[in-house]
């Protein structure tokens, strides 16, 4: 243990009232500050000043937000204000008064006015369109729905749009229609406006998920109940005038590689250049544009409906064709089943089973490539390193 030094062998306080006397003189050396880093400056408190204020004024919204709303930034103004509940007040009385009154009325009314049948058909599906938005937002307690301005979730991006995503009850619509009730995946896209792809990647996903309840697996469905309530939803509402809402474009074109060149051909002007020829210009193989869309079917309602063709006629035609094309795939899936049952043989393995096909030898074609011989399918290989194969052309056609 080491020894202790007694208090009174120290030498007293002369040399600190030196110090002392010195730190005095040296006015330019300043005092070491005390004070805590988050209280130093006077900026950082009115910042904090400011948040709170914000907090109980403006931003007291958001500490309860809109039931079945984004409840972005740019929704509100700076005082704390919903901006498209200020839109619905400032809308035209006209309109809201023409909504009320009877649709017999109203069609009487085009009728007198010389209209004709695609112009009163456009007004009626305008007129529907607002009745169900004033459905809309009378179930929202008289708040109207989003709009592009209010799906901006960062106010100094402008650029950047939340877009919105299927609802439960439009995927479940979605697997109902297809599986339940067996309609092709393009009607389904067609008549919900949801894109081919997205509604086959639904019907996959939603399969999954009924296997998965009747396994007894945990599903995260407050995870998944969280997520689209901060995201805009497409809705699904069958007890609605207008029960289906259009959720993205469903019949844009991909840009095909081969009409990415830029080519000047010379045609006749007294030529009807149409879009075969168009596709015929950038190759000889390439479809034109109304038979590439994913549906074709959107183009034919679209010209019946310019020669003057009612709904219930554009209607009838649709399903003759939806038919003919049905009648056609089983048609093709039968032939296929009968030929598989009568020209294969079928041997139950332990792990796979076998199919045998009788081929005849005179279908290989003449080099032994024939479309129809032994090997097509997984490829010949070439015979450029084989012994004695000539490799330069030895004449010129």
């Amino acid at each position: 243990m080491p020894p202790r030094i007694s208090t009174s062998r120290l030498t007293q306080p002369q040399t600190c009232e030196c110090f002392r006397s010195r730190s005095r003189k040296s006015p330019s050396t300043p005092a070491p500050s005390t004070r805590q880093f988050h209280a130093t400056a006077r900026h950082g408190t009115r910042l904090r000043r400011n948040m709170w204020e914000w907090f109980q004024g403006p931003g007291r919204v958001f500490r309860e937000p809109l039931p079945g709303s984004t409840n972005y930034l740019s929704a509100y103004d700076k005082q704390g204000n919903l901006l498209r509940a200020r839109r619905n007040q400032q809308e035209d009385p006209e309109d809201q008064d023409e909504l009320d009154q009877d649709e017999d009325a109203i069609v009487q009314r085009e009728l007198d006015q010389g209209l004709d049948d695609v112009e009163r058909e456009n007004r009626a599906i305008d007129r529907a369109t607002k009745r169900s938005a004033r459905e809309e937002i009378e179930e929202r307690g008289g708040i109207p729905p989003e709009r592009q301005g209010d799906m901006r979730p960062y106010p100094l991006n402008q650029s950047f749009k939340s877009q919105p995503v299927l609802s439960e009850d439009l995927r479940e619509q979605l697997y109902v229609q297809v599986v339940h009730y067996r309609h092709d995946v393009s009607s389904v896209a067609a008549t919900f406006g949801v894109d081919i792809r997205r509604v086959a990647a639904v019907v996959r996903l939603k399969t999954i998920e009924k296997q998965w309840e009747e396994e007894g697996k945990q599903l995260a469905k407050p995870y998944a109940k969280a997520v689209l309530n901060m995201l805009p939803t497409t809705p699904f509402k069958p007890e609605t005038s207008k029960p289906i809402t259009p959720h993205e474009p469903i019949n844009d074109l991909p840009v095909h590689p081969r009409t990415r060149q830029q080519i000047f051909y010379p045609t006749s002007e007294s030529r009807q250049f149409t879009r075969e020829d168009a596709a015929k210009v950038f190759d000889s193989k390439l479809l034109p544009a109304d038979q590439r869309i994913p549906l074709p079917m959107l183009v034919d309602l679209e010209r019946w409906k310019l020669q003057g063709l009612g709904r219930e006629e554009r209607q009838k035609k649709q399903r003759e064709m939806d038919d003919a094309a049905r009648t056609a795939i089983e048609t093709a899936a039968r032939k296929k089943a009968a030929w598989e049952a009568s020209a294969l043989r079928t041997v139950p393995g332990r792990r796979w089973d076998f199919k045998f096909e009788d081929i005849s030898a005179e279908k290989v074609g003449k080099d032994g490539r024939g479309r129809q011989a032994v090997g097509y399918r997984y490829g010949m290989p070439h015979e450029d390193r084989k012994r004695g194969m000539v490799k330069i052309p030895t004449s010129v056609e």
